[in-house]
C-alpha cells in the first residue's frame, strides 16, 4: 500500500506540473489582457481538476496495464516463430490501442469534416499497418533511416492530391496518436520482441517503433481527404452556456460523464477482449500478474471519463475563447508571444519530455545533459507555436513549415548516431502532449475564427508544428555529441602518440 500511495503522489505531482502552468497563464491573462466571464473561468478551473486526476489515474493505469501487455505479447508472439501470425497481431494490437487514444478522440471532435468514428478507424488503421512494418524492420535488421525516408516521401507526393483544407489535419494526426495510451504499450512492445533477439543491434532498434507508427495515421488521413471533403463542411466553434448558478455548472459536467463513459466503454472494449482471448491461448500469466492488469485497466477507464470530461467541457470551450478575445484585440500579434510563452511551459511540463532528456544524457553519458536537452525542447517548441499563431494571423500553408522542416530532419539522419534517429523520430508525439490538442489547438482555432481566417487550413496543424520540433532539436545535439566524441578521440589519439615516443624506462621515470 505505501508503494501505491507513493505511485499516486508520483503522478500527481507529474500531472500538476504539466497543468499547472496553463492555469496560472490563464488565470494572468483573464485578470489582465483578456477579460472572460465568471461561467467560463469557472469551467475552466473545474474542467482543470477533472484533467488532473484524469490524466494521474490514466497514467497510472497505463503503466499497471499497458506496459506489461505490450512486452507480454511482444516476447509470446516473437517466441512462436510464424511470421504471418506475428503480423496479424502485430496489425490488432496497432488498431486496437489507437482506437482508445486519448489525445485522438480530443482531435476527432474538433474535426468538422469527418464523423468521429471514421477518422480515429482510419487513423486506427494506418497505426496497424505500419506497426507491421516496424516489426519486420526489427526483425530484418532495416536501417530506420532509409525507412523514414521512402515512407515521408510518401506522404509528400501524397500531399499534392489532397485538398489543402486536409493537409493541416492530416499532420496532427501523426502526432496525436503517439500519445499516452500508444507509446507505452507499442514501447514495450518492441521491448518484448528485441528481448527475443541476441545481437548487439537489438537494444537500439527498440527504438524507432512509434516513429514509424506516426506516419500511418499522415497517409491514412491523406487518403481519407480524397473522399471527405472539409471545405463542404461549417465548422462550429466549443461553446458553453450561459451559466446562472454553481448548480446549473455542476450539471453540466455530470450531463457530460454518461456519454464518455459510453464512449471510453466502446474504446477499450476491444483492447479487454484482445488480451482476454490471447491469455486462454497463452495461459502463461500469473493470477497476480493478471489481477495487476485488470486494476489497470480499471484506473485507464476511469482516467478517461475523467479526462475527456474536463478537456471537452471545460478546457476546450475556455481554451477556443481565450484565444478569440486575444487575437480579438486591437494589437492582434501578441498572441504570437502569448503561444511562445505556452508553448515553453507545455514541454518543459510534460513528464515524458523529462523521462527522454535524461535518456538522452544516459546515452551520450553526460557528453548532451538533461538541462541542455529540455533547454532546446522549450526553445524549440516555443519557436513551433509563435510560427503557428502566425499561420493563424496570416493564412499561411503549413506547408511551407512542415516540407523543409522534415527535409533538414531527414537530412540529418544520414550524419547523426542511428540512436539520436529513433529517439528524435519516437519523440515526435513525446512533446505534442495531451495539453497541445487539450489547449492549444482550441486556442489556436478560436483566435482564427477571431481574425476571419479558415479554421481548417489555419489553425490545424499546431499538433504537427509541436511534434516536428524534437525531430531536429535531438538530432542537432546528435551532430554536437559526435563532434564532441570526434574530438576526444583526437585527443586521446594524441596523447597514445605523445607516449608512445618514449621508451620504457622514460616512462617510468615521468
Amino acid at each position: 500500500m505505501k508503494l501505491n500511495r507513493s505511485k499516486f503522489r508520483e503522478k500527481l505531482k507529474e500531472t500538476l506540473k504539466a497543468v499547472l502552468p496553463i492555469i496560472a497563464i490563464v488565470l494572468f491573462l483573464s485578470f489582465t489582457i483578456a477579460p472572460i466571464s465568471t461561467s467560463i473561468l469557472m469551467a475552466f478551473l473545474i474542467g482543470a481538476v477533472l484533467l488532473v486526476v484524469g490524466m494521474m489515474l490514466f497514467t497510472i493505469g497505463a503503466e499497471l496495464a499497458m506496459t506489461p501487455m505490450g512486452e507480454r505479447v511482444g516476447t509470446t508472439m516473437t517466441k512462436s516463430r510464424k511470421l504471418p501470425l506475428m503480423i496479424i497481431v502485430s496489425f490488432l494490437l496497432g488498431y486496437i490501442i489507437t482506437i482508445s487514444e486519448p489525445d485522438l478522440q480530443v482531435l476527432a471532435q474538433q474535426v468538422p469534416s469527418v464523423p468521429n468514428m471514421v477518422l480515429i478507424l482510419a487513423v486506427a488503421v494506418g497505426v496497424g499497418c505500419f506497426l507491421v512494418i516496424a516489426l519486420l524492420r526489427m526483425l530484418f535488421g532495416i536501417a530506420l533511416s532509409h525507412m523514414l525516408l521512402v515512407f515521408y516521401t510518401v506522404v509528400f507526393v501524397l500531399t499534392c492530391f489532397v485538398s489543402k483544407d486536409f493537409l493541416s489535419i492530416a499532420f496532427d494526426s501523426g502526432g496525436v496518436t503517439t500519445g499516452p495510451m500508444t507509446v507505452p504499450f507499442i514501447m514495450a512492445f518492441g521491448i518484448g520482441i528485441s528481448a527475443i533477439r541476441s545481437d548487439k543491434h537489438a537494444a537500439d532498434d527498440s527504438f524507432g517503433l512509434v516513429s514509424l507508427c506516426s506516419i500511418g495515421p499522415i497517409i491514412a488521413v491523406l487518403i481519407l481527404g480524397m473522399i471527405y471533403h472539409p471545405e463542404n463542411v461549417e465548422y462550429v466553434s466549443d461553446s458553453i452556456p450561459d451559466i446562472e448558478d454553481s448548480i446549473e455548472l455542476g450539471r453540466l459536467f455530470i450531463q457530460g460523464i454518461p456519454t464518455y463513459m459510453e464512449e471510453m466503454a466502446i474504446s477499450l472494449l476491444p483492447i479487454v477482449l484482445f488480451f482476454g482471448i490471447f491469455q486462454l491461448i497463452s495461459r502463461d500469466m500469473k493470477k497476480k500478474a493478471l489481477i495487476k492488469i485488470l486494476i489497470g485497466l480499471a484506473y485507464t477507464y476511469i482516467g478517461l471519463v475523467l479526462f475527456l470530461t474536463g478537456v471537452n467541457v471545460g478546457f476546450m470551450p475556455a481554451g477556443n475563447y481565450l484565444g478569440q478575445v486575444i487575437a480579438g484585440l486591437p494589437y492582434p500579434f501578441i498572441i504570437v508571444p502569448i503561444g511562445m510563452v505556452i508553448g515553453y511551459f507545455i514541454v518543459q511540463a510534460e513528464p515524458a519530455v523529462f523521462v527522454l532528456t535524461k535518456q538522452v544524457e544516459e546515452i551520450t553519458s553526460g557528453a548532451i545533459s538533461a538541462k541542455a536537452m529540455g533547454a532546446g525542447l522549450s526553445i524549440g517548441v516555443a519557436v513551433s507555436i509563435g510560427l503557428s499563431m502566425i499561420r493563424v494571423l496570416t493564412g499561411i500553408s503549413i506547408m511551407w513549415f512542415i516540407l523543409p522542416g522534415y527535409a533538414i530532419a531527414l537530412l540529418l539522419s544520414f550524419f547523426v548516431p542511428k540512436i539520436f534517429t529513433a529517439i528524435a523520430f519516437d519523440s515526435g508525439g513525446v512533446a505534442s502532449g495531451p495539453m497541445t490538442a487539450a489547449f492549444l489547438l482550441p486556442f489556436a482555432m478560436g483566435a482564427c475564427e477571431a481574425v476571419g481566417g479558415n479554421i481548417i487550413t489555419d489553425a490545424f496543424g499546431v499538433v504537427a508544428m509541436v511534434a516536428m520540433t524534437p525531430l531536429i532539436t535531438i538530432q542537432v545535439l546528435g551532430v554536437v555529441y559526435r563532434v564532441k566524441e570526434a574530438r576526444l578521440q583526437k585527443v586521446a589519439a594524441h596523447e597514445y602518440i605523445s607516449i608512445d615516443r618514449y621508451g620504457d624506462m622514460e616512462i617510468i621515470e615521468l
